[in-house]
């Protein structure tokens, strides 16, 4: 059976939080309380089923992020296929919890896994 990639969502590099946080306010966007915050440098904000993630100062470029609920079985997958992982969390070991791992494809793009449930 195909795994599933869940939500997904994009994560922007950005050079000040609070410039980018208005901007998407203008567009109709809601900052997500429970998910980050400007002191944090970083959030995601939502506009009905459209999720960004502004994050200032954690990495240089945009990323596709993927939420499945299963991220092991897709890294299992992907590795059998040759796929070489720009990073991956201590946790993808593990049985089960939160775990994370990040590709990219050939032109550098940048594409995030990260699980947050069991």
């Amino acid at each position: 059976m195909e795994e599933q990639f869940g939500t997904h969502s994009l994560s922007l590099a950005v050079k000040d939080i609070k410039a980018s946080k208005a901007f998407y306010e203008k567009l109709g966007f809601e900052a997500l309380t429970q998910f980050g915050s400007i002191k944090e440098k970083w959030m995601i904000m939502q506009r009905g089923a459209y999720k960004i993630g502004l994050f200032q100062d954690m990495f240089e470029e945009n990323i596709i992020t993927f939420n499945p609920e299963d991220a092991r079985s897709i890294h299992s997958d992907l590795k059998e296929k040759g796929i070489d992982f720009l990073m991956e969390s201590p946790s993808i070991s593990e049985e089960k919890g939160p775990c994370h791992f990040c590709i990219s494809d050939p032109d550098g793009n940048q594409i995030l896994f990260d699980q947050h449930n069991e």
